[in-house]
């Protein structure tokens, strides 16, 4: 009678170890492979770029405050500050005219690309989409659409730089 027991028990613990999940990342190499593990990740800094492409750009001396009125499709029109930190941070704010002062603010960080003629704003937030600007001059960024493209519509779309205090 025990041995129908025991019998009972090893296959009660084998049946338990067969349904614990496996230990993630094993590996099976062949006998006398070398193992590989996975490339190494460069992680950059905020506004440290790793690139070529803007290795000749000065970032910190590009940055600073850029303002202006934006055009707005239900109200006369969108106030806006754009401060781009020499670290690569930025934080913008928005004012809707007409919206009983209520004010928006968004940060994350910043990057040039495109051959050093566009700004990518990189928000912390993740439900709001990367913002792009083409540097039309050292005093004066334009915003652009999702693609890169400027607006069709003809209005001003233009943030001008603010002196330092």
């Amino acid at each position: 009678m025990n041995k129908p027991l025991l019998a009972l028990a090893c296959l009660t613990v084998i049946a338990v170890a067969a349904c614990q999940p496996e230990p993630a990342a094993t590996t099976t190499a062949a006998p006398g492979a070398a193992e590989t593990a996975p490339a190494p990740v460069d992680v950059a800094p905020a506004g440290e770029d790793l690139s070529s492409d803007n290795a000749g750009f000065d970032m910190k001396g590009f940055a600073g405050t850029f303002s202006g009125t934006l055009p707005c499709a239900d109200c006369p029109g969108i106030d806006t500050t754009l401060v781009l930190n020499p670290d690569g941070t930025y934080e913008i704010s928005e004012a809707y005219q007409d919206s009983d002062g209520v004010v928006t603010r968004m940060d994350g960080t910043w990057t040039v690309e495109a051959d050093d003629s566009q700004v990518r704003l990189d928000p912390n937030s993740k439900s709001e989409q990367d913002r792009l600007y083409a540097i039309t001059s050292n005093e004066e960024i334009t915003m652009l659409d999702l693609e890169g493209n400027p607006a069709e519509s003809g209005l001003d779309y233009s943030l001008d730089r603010q002196p330092a205090n």
